[in-house]
């Protein structure tokens, strides 16, 4: 029992590299998708689809580096919670921009 209480007090030392290069790479996708969005000259279709791969791309890095995906049984990913994150992800984000192109129609008219 105290060998439990000893793992659940371990501070991690040092500097936390995973963390620092998950946010560097946040700031890096964001940038490109706002790259693309002011300074390209692709039609909105496919500025909208590189928004959508970037921002899947974005979630997945963030759930791996500080989500703690990796803290299963053995260090190992755990899979269906994932799968269930993308899921709810995949729904959220098609879902708003589909509720917002319907607001954006009915407001032209």
């Amino acid at each position: 029992m105290a060998k439990n209480k000893a793992n659940a007090a371990h501070v991690e030392e040092g500097i936390p590299w995973k963390h620092i290069i998950g946010f560097a790479l946040s700031i890096v996708l964001t940038l490109l998708a706002v790259w693309v969005v002011f300074e390209s000259t692709l039609s909105k279709s496919v500025i909208v689809t590189i928004i959508f791969i970037f921002a899947f791309i974005q979630a997945a890095l963030q759930l791996l580096m500080f989500m703690h995906m990796t803290e299963g049984q053995n260090g190992r990913v755990q899979v269906s919670n994932i799968l269930f994150a993308a899921f709810i992800a995949i729904v959220v984000v098609i879902g708003s921009y589909w509720v917002m192109e319907i607001g954006h129609m009915n407001h032209l008219l």
